[in-house]
């Protein structure tokens, strides 16, 4: 069954892991709103190589073409996006990578942007939130707010990858943090070779 998913980019390093979930999940037929921080358009010039001047432009060659009226990219002053709403039947949000200042303004229900507001409304309606942390070492106000959005609802995880499928490539390690976010939005997939198979 295809879901509602947003997804919400920052300016963590890691950005190619929200680029593969959006990647995967268009592939899967599910609808995405996509978010992106302007420190996440940086991060996708600095880590990718991606020029993005025209981010509109960029957004329709890089992950809308093949899949038309699936993807919709939403900036994040226009909270005219439906899951912005909690009467929109949103499935649930990623946010990857979680950026810590990202993480702060969740932790503290700020609500300042898009991003914020529309995970927001995931953890006040009780929907899945998952956010993938990437930042190292972390000190102890990291780890509260991480804490307070665990027991508030939220899904901690880290971009961690794991080693017991023996990797063998970057896409193997991408696609094995990338596959956890799936696991935790319950969306099937096969990314990765589990434990046991």
């Amino acid at each position: 069954m295809n879901k509602r998913i947003a997804v919400g980019i920052t300016g963590a390093s890691g950005a190619v892991y929200g680029v593969r979930l959006v990647q995967e999940l268009l592939r899967c037929g599910h609808l995405v709103h996509l978010m992106i921080t302007e420190a996440g358009w940086q991060v996708f010039r600095d880590e990718l190589g991606w020029e993005t001047d025209n981010r509109e432009q960029l957004i329709k060659e890089k992950l809308q073409r093949d899949f038309p009226g699936q993807l919709h990219y939403w900036t994040l002053r226009d909270f005219s996006c439906p899951a912005a709403s909690g009467s929109y039947r949103c499935d649930g949000m990623a946010v990857v990578p979680c950026s810590m200042g990202t993480l702060s303004g969740l932790a503290h229900a700020a609500s300042g942007n898009l991003l914020e507001r529309c995970a927001d409304v995931m953890l006040k309606e009780g929907r899945k939130l998952v956010l993938v942390p990437r930042e190292t070492p972390l000190h102890a106000i990291h780890l509260e707010n991480m804490l307070k959005l665990a027991q508030t609802g939220a899904r901690i995880v880290p971009a961690m990858p794991g080693f017991y499928h023996q990797p063998e490539t970057m896409d193997d390690l991408i696609n094995f943090v990338v596959g956890k976010v799936l696991d935790s939005l319950d969306i099937d997939h096969a990314l990765f070779r589990r434990w046991g198979d």
